[in-house]
């Protein structure tokens, strides 16, 4: 029999995590933080044991990734659709809803512990509401929810219609749709694939990394503090695969933080300049470089891609650009909500100042990868264009099938890759990526 005390506890301790739930989405929608940046900085989020860490994770991305939906069913379940005082109520709706609707949470459970959460925050005047609405919403919000189409509900208008604009409505609709599943863990070896896959319960992918499906703490897995390997998307690990044999070449790694790129490219030979504008990121890179073994291998440099240079012209660049990261949305949900159609024209003016300084670094018959995790043609295809045009010393130098795992539907006509959330679909899908490979004359 559970002790009374315990069974307390563990109440609290639920009502706690729910909490803390609250609170990062407060950051995330209401402070437009970026959610990798709240999860890291979070005091309560990261004092939390691992599973109610990994519970709070959970609701928040959640919430991120069906808000349409949500608000749809919060306004049905009004006999009066109307705006809701004070403005965070809807923080604790969101969080009862994810847990109601979308979680192996019972219904009961569910709204009990969204009413204390409104107590918790002095919500006394709101708790009758909020548990009226999210009862309701039990007993009839599966039915609401089936004359709902989730892609048109949760994915923003002005992305939608760009996807549209840029692959056509069909493509759009199976984009958006792979977008809002959660994305699986992906990891990058430094050797002995097949045995890592092993150890780590993982599948092997036709591009060379290995994915888990189990979640938890990864810094736990073995393997991980001896630096046998790092997280990486299958998608993300390509670019650097597509420069060659890379031995004793000397490589600059522009926009390099966290280091994933950097690590392969050190990992295969090369001497590589990573380069980097955030101190901070750079740090972060640098204990990677340590933990991996590749510190030695590694330059690393703060500066400003668009305008810092190489002492001499080196043998290739690889370019991953700040970009909108709209390919990340299933592993980065909160971009659907701190994105808009401006930054898009912003990050390609900025894509272009780097693409254009980028070509005085390489030397001739080097490569400069091009590569962005949007999927946006204005940050991939329509950018790459624009640069042939007025640099006829480059050209493209086509990807082919057998170097990206035989995958031949990512291969575009001119011989760029084009990644899609619904590629390899079967295995889970890929992060949406562009990727253009230029040799200089």
């Amino acid at each position: 029999m559970t002790d009374d005390n315990t069974q307390e506890k563990d109440t609290d301790k639920g009502l706690h995590t729910r909490f803390v739930a609250y609170m990062m989405l407060v950051e995330v929608l209401g402070k437009k933080a970026p959610l990798d940046q709240t999860l890291s900085r979070h005091k309560e989020f990261n004092e939390l044991e691992g599973r109610e860490r990994g519970l709070a994770r959970m609701i928040v991305a959640t919430v991120l990734r069906h808000k349409g939906t949500m608000d749809k069913l919060i306004a049905k379940a009004q006999d009066k659709p109307q705006e809701l005082r004070p403005s965070s109520i809807y923080y604790v709706l969101y969080t009862g809803l994810a847990q109601l609707m979308y979680m192996d949470v019972p219904d009961h459970a569910a709204v009990d512990v969204t009413v204390r959460l409104a107590e918790k925050l002095q919500m006394v005047r709101q708790k009758g509401l909020i548990n009226a609405l999210l009862r309701r919403t039990g007993r009839e919000g599966k039915e609401w929810m089936a004359g709902l189409d989730p892609v048109y509900t949760n994915t923003p208008q002005w992305l939608l219609e760009q996807w549209i604009k840029d692959y056509g409505l069909t493509e759009a609709a199976n984009i958006a749709t792979a977008s809002l599943v959660e994305a699986s863990t992906d990891i990058t070896v430094k050797s002995d694939v097949d045995e890592w896959a092993e150890k780590l319960d993982a599948k092997m992918l036709a591009t060379g990394s290995i994915r888990r499906s189990e979640g938890g703490n990864i810094t736990l897995l073995e393997g991980f503090e001896e630096g046998a390997w790092w997280i990486q998307d299958a998608s993300a690990a390509l670019p650097a695969k597509l420069l060659g044999d890379l031995s004793g070449k000397t490589v600059i790694d522009l926009c390099a933080a966290p280091g994933g790129k950097t690590a392969q490219l050190a990992n295969v030979g090369a001497n590589v300049i990573a380069l980097d504008r955030s101190a901070k990121r750079m740090e972060r890179l640098f204990e990677n470089m340590e933990r991996l073994g590749f510190e030695d291998t590694v330059e690393v440099v703060i500066g400003d891609g668009a305008m810092w240079q190489p002492s001499e012209p080196v043998d290739a660049v690889l370019l991953d650009a700040p970009c909108s990261a709209t390919g990340t949305i299933r592993r980065h949900p909160d971009v659907m909500h701190l994105k808009t159609g401006h930054d898009i024209t912003r990050l390609g003016a900025l894509q272009a100042r780097l693409l254009e300084n980028t070509a005085k670094m390489v030397k001739s018959g080097g490569i400069i990868i091009y590569c962005t995790c949007s999927l946006q043609k204005a940050e991939g295809e329509i950018q790459i264009e624009e640069f042939l045009k007025t640099h006829s010393e480059f050209a493209r130098k086509p990807i082919e099938a057998d170097e990206v795992g035989d995958m031949s539907e990512i291969i575009t006509a001119d011989g760029d890759v084009r990644v899609l959330p619904y590629h390899m679909q079967d295995k889970g899908g890929m992060d949406g990526f562009y990727i253009a490979r230029l040799a200089k004359a």
